[in-house]
């Protein structure tokens, strides 16, 4: 069970020096932080303790794992009102801007908040999500009243 430690260990380490670690999320790092010291437990001679941390945090990143499967489906779903006005509003687009006019506001947003001039992945992720979803809808994607 000890190279069960270091390999946790070391995962927790390659996150934080990837960055990584910035995207995770409170229960994300609940979770690991679980199976970290489920596993140093258990290479400590007490298995019967550790395992219950190391198969929840197991159970957790599985059922993680499939909901994101299930957010990349709905992402191609045709989007809604409400989204794409979001969308515009994120780079600052009026309703009736072109593909263009899309491409110019997210090269002059995601040159101000990218991750490597001191913005964050987050952000920029987001403002590429938008720039994606208008761009999809212009092309005629994902047009309910179409077909």
């Amino acid at each position: 069970m000890g190279w069960l430690a270091m390999a946790l260990i070391a995962l927790a380490g390659w996150l934080i020096w990837t960055g990584r670690l910035q995207r995770m999320t409170v229960k994300d790092g609940m979770a690991l932080g679980a199976a970290l010291v489920g596993a140093v437990m258990a290479a400590k001679g007490k298995p019967v303790a550790a395992l219950p941390m190391l198969v929840g945090s197991a159970l957790y990143f599985l059922a993680r794992s499939r909901k994101g499967k299930a957010w990349r489906k709905a992402a191609t779903l045709p989007a809604t009102d409400e989204q794409l006005a979001r969308a515009r509003a994120l780079l600052g687009l009026p309703p009736e801007a072109d593909a263009r006019a899309v491409k110019a506001a997210h090269r002059r947003l995601i040159a101000s908040v990218h991750p490597d001039r001191g913005g964050t992945e987050a952000l920029a992720a987001e403002i590429n999500a938008a720039r994606d979803l208008l761009l999809r809808h212009l092309k005629g994607g994902d047009d309910p009243d179409r077909a």
